[in-house]
């Protein structure tokens, strides 16, 4: 395998900030990355495993190894009664995952149209939007031990999912290089499926109420979701940035009572972990949304997203993102924490 030296990264990660990799390299296979592990600079040297970089927020140049992980292929391992299991290798583009599993008639995926990445970042995040997270598809993953080469089979209990959040960011974080990741979907093709959608979120909920639910499908939530997320949402090939920056706080219920009652018009919503507060939401009301300092700022049509306007530095950036946070501690008692993944 090739490893070079001294290599940009401002095309491998969204945000665009101009910084480097000591070295670097790409890998299309688990053998690849198992030739790569004998190599001398793998040994000795820090290493980043990195997807498509949508997620990824870089302070600095990365003075070690970055590995590029590209392994392709999607393929159904399983077909039982009204499920069927798919694998996608961690390379594959998410949306090119949601695609191909509309064309073939499975329902599961639609809700996460549109989400940048690739499949084998999906549970290092547990990707999630419009009510449903990666961890209520997640059959499993494969992954390879960077330490011992060897290729372990996760669980999706192992995988310990929580908000934005799993056992890679944690405990394992940095240690493991994801390989593949399978799938439960509904098959609606097989005998008497009902498609049964998840469309009481939100803005989907709002779009999507005047129709008769009889008449609601996969591919129409999916196309939904998509026209939503892109008029939320910028380019990041036209304007840098990683998504939502911040995650949504999540408050004990008597603290979420009383900041419904003392502002009812603020968004939230009940899940299995408490009562989520729209961090964009605060964010506004602190008069952040479409405010610019100098090359960053806060996206003009949502506030949760911080953008690089071209020429923005990482200490420019992360500036700007501390004085969102303490202007939403000092305004509503409320910490936001980071979405992004800051190296």
């Amino acid at each position: 395998m090739e490893i070079k030296e001294h290599y940009s990264l401002k095309e491998h990660h969204t945000f665009k900030i101009p910084v480097q990799a000591r070295y670097f390299t790409e890998a299309r296979t688990a053998d690849e990355i198992l030739e790569l592990s004998r190599h001398p600079v793998f040994r000795s040297q820090e290493k980043l495993v990195l997807g498509s970089g949508s997620n990824v927020f870089f302070t600095k140049n990365f003075e070690g190894l970055v590995i590029k992980i590209a392994i392709p292929g999607i393929e159904i391992t399983k077909r039982q009664d009204a499920y069927a299991i798919i694998r996608a290798g961690a390379g594959v583009n998410w949306q090119e995952l949601v695609d191909w599993s509309l064309q073939q008639n499975f329902a599961g995926l639609e809700n996460l149209s549109m989400i940048p990445g690739t499949v084998g970042a999906s549970p290092i995040q547990n990707i999630g939007a419009y009510g449903i997270e990666l961890k209520d598809v997640c059959e499993g993953l494969e992954a390879m031990d960077l330490e011992s080469g060897e290729i372990r089979e996760f669980t999706s209990e192992e995988c310990r999912f929580g908000y934005r959040n799993s056992i890679f960011k944690n405990e394992l974080r940095g240690r493991y290089a994801i390989l593949a990741v399978s799938l439960k979907v509904s098959d609606l093709s097989a005998p008497g499926v009902t498609y049964r959608p998840t469309a009481s979120y939100g803005d989907l909920k709002t779009k999507l109420e005047s129709m008769d639910p009889k008449t609601l499908s996969p591919r129409l939530i999916s196309e939904t979701v998509s026209e939503i997320r892109r008029t939320k949402l910028p380019n990041s090939t036209l304007l840098g940035n990683a998504g939502s920056f911040f995650k949504n706080p999540v408050l004990a219920e008597e603290r979420a009572k009383q900041l419904i009652r003392e502002h009812p018009q603020v968004p939230w919503f009940k899940d299995s972990q408490g009562t989520k507060i729209s961090a964009g939401w605060l964010i506004e009301q602190c008069g952040w949304k479409g405010k610019r300092v100098g090359n960053t700022g806060c996206y003009e049509k949502q506030a949760l997203v911080i953008v690089n306007y071209g020429a923005a530095t990482a200490k420019e950036i992360l500036a700007f993102a501390y004085n969102v946070q303490s202007s939403v501690r000092e305004t509503f008692g409320i910490e936001l924490a980071p979405e992004v993944n800051i190296i």
